[in-house]
């Protein structure tokens, strides 16, 4: 897997050249991102690796995925297949809490989708996660552990082997209120 510090300054270059393409200063992305100047230009210099929930509300402010901003895997085609060895999987980490986000998508967005592996460690939460753009949905199985999902005012828990599907455009957030590490895959689709 690509080392932390190799993913900090690409995130934060993929989110430099997505403001500048945008026409933003820092202070406009500042505004609508409601994280820091400060944090954004350490961010931007690869400097600060920033939480799940910084994350991905510089992604959203930007009109991008986390994904996007973490990097597309260095897949390979092979014919009509395209491959992404694990070696290559973008890891995105909170420095805070050590929640991990394993993209595994060899072609992410192909079919208007994108599959993730979430590692949760124990006792550990997302915080409420900003919400997406109508029409994203997210679809997740537990593989191992429990998972606490909030979302519209309801929270469910989940045990290994159950499944939820949840409309993404109202805050919502995961946790694991256990002493054991939980892991789930989670299918996001983006409806144009």
């Amino acid at each position: 897997m690509v080392e932390q510090d190799e993913l900090a300054g690409a995130f934060g270059g993929n989110v430099r050249r997505r403001r500048e393409e945008a026409g933003l200063t820092l202070e406009q992305l500042s505004v609508r991102s409601s994280v820091s100047r400060a944090m954004l230009s350490k961010v931007e210099r690869g400097e600060k690796s920033p939480t799940i929930g910084v994350a991905s509300r510089i992604a959203h402010a930007l009109g991008a995925s986390l994904s996007e901003l973490v990097g597309a895997p260095g897949a390979s085609a092979t014919g009509l297949a395209v491959v992404m060895r694990r070696s290559e999987r973008p890891v995105f980490r909170d420095p805070e809490t050590g929640f991990e986000r394993h993209m595994v998508s060899a072609a992410p967005g192909a079919g208007g989708a994108e599959m993730i592996v979430h590692h949760l460690p124990a006792r550990v939460s997302t915080g409420l996660l900003p919400a997406y753009p109508p029409g994203t949905e997210k679809q997740l199985v537990v593989l191992g552990g429990t998972l606490t999902v909030a979302v519209g005012g309801i929270v469910e828990t989940l045990e290994t082997g159950d499944s939820l599907f949840l409309r993404a455009d109202a805050e919502h957030g995961f946790a694991n209120p256990t002493d054991a590490p939980c892991e789930y895959i989670m299918i996001i689709s983006r409806r144009s």
